[in-house]
């Protein structure tokens, strides 16, 4: 096998495996954006851990200024 030959067997093979990896990202981003917020897909089990909202979003009361 001569050097060209390699060059455009390692060419194929990169562009093979960056167009796979961009289809499986582009697959996953449309299906985590198919349904709005809050939503699921029917027959889809489900398993969420209960959190208040108020421990991922700011602090639980507002701030106070002190002068």
């Amino acid at each position: 096998m001569n050097t060209f030959t390699a060059i455009v067997y390692r060419d194929l093979a990169c562009a093979a495996t960056a167009t796979l990896i961009t289809l499986l990202l582009g697959l996953a981003f449309v299906q985590s954006t198919s349904l709005p917020p809050g939503t699921h897909a029917p027959f889809v089990p489900v398993f969420v851990a209960v959190q208040p909202q108020h421990a991922w979003f700011g602090q639980p009361e507002p701030a106070v200024l002190v002068d």
